[in-house]
This record gives C-alpha cells, sequence and structure tokens, in this order.
C-alpha cells in the first residue's frame, strides 16, 4: 500500500468518495493506492494519534522491528509500546508479522503499512 489517509470526514463525505471510486472502477481507470481511515470527531482522531503514538508509528517506518527492540530505541516501556501497537494494528496502521530467526527461534516484527501517512483534519 502506498499511502493512508488519516482524517476527518462527515457522512457526506464518505458517501462522495464511495462515489467517486465506484465511478472511477466503472470507467475502468485505475484506483488509487490509499486507504483512507476517516473520523467524524476530529477528539476521536487524536485519541488515537497521541504524540506517543506518532513518534512510535515515525520510529517502525524507519525501522520495522520487535516489540521490545522499539521500546528500547523510544526508551518506553515494553507494555505500553505494546498497548500502542495493538491499538495501530486495530486500525490497520501496522502490522504484526511472525517471522522466523535463523538457528534460535521465532519473532513478531511490526512494520508499517504503508510507505506514506497523511493526515488532514477539517473543524466545522
Amino acid at each position: 500500500m502506498k499511502e493512508i489517509i488519516i482524517g476527518t470526514a462527515t457522512e457526506k463525505d464518505f458517501f462522495e468518495s464511495g462515489r467517486r471510486l465506484a465511478n472511477l472502477a466503472d470507467s475502468g481507470k485505475r484506483l488509487p493506492e490509499q486507504r483512507v481511515i476517516s473520523f467524524e470527531d476530529p477528539a476521536d482522531l487524536l485519541r488515537l494519534l497521541t504524540g506517543a503514538r506518532l513518534a512510535l508509528l515515525r520510529a517502525i517506518r524507519e525501522k520495522p522491528d520487535s516489540i521490545t527492540d522499539i521500546s528500547r530505541r523510544l526508551h518506553r516501556d515494553r507494555s505500553a509500546v505494546k498497548r500502542d501497537v495493538d491499538e495501530l494494528a486495530r486500525f490497520g496502521l501496522v502490522e504484526i508479522e511472525s517471522k522466523v530467526l535463523p538457528g534460535h527461534g521465532r519473532m513478531k516484527e511490526v512494520r508499517a503499512v504503508a510507505g506514506q501517512f497523511r493526515l488532514e483534519a477539517r473543524l466545522a
């Protein structure tokens, strides 16, 4: 996935976007390689993207890694990073993949789902 757009939108915006995508599909045009995550209330957006989670998302984009190693890099408690990773994964911003380590077990690697994240917020 190239881009994830995270922002605020109304119900009207949601249906307009759906119509636009349907028109593109009906005309045989290429659909954008993006996912949109919308919140009606900007406060809900801010609850998801706290300062700590934005720093976490940046660190994951910079270098996918285990939760333990990411928490060390950020100088944060591992359990707090795990909770934040789980919340980012719930919204589809990161994914957790189990990887085999040569010679000694497995690890769970956290990585960003998109190459680019765009934040948009409109206040009405």
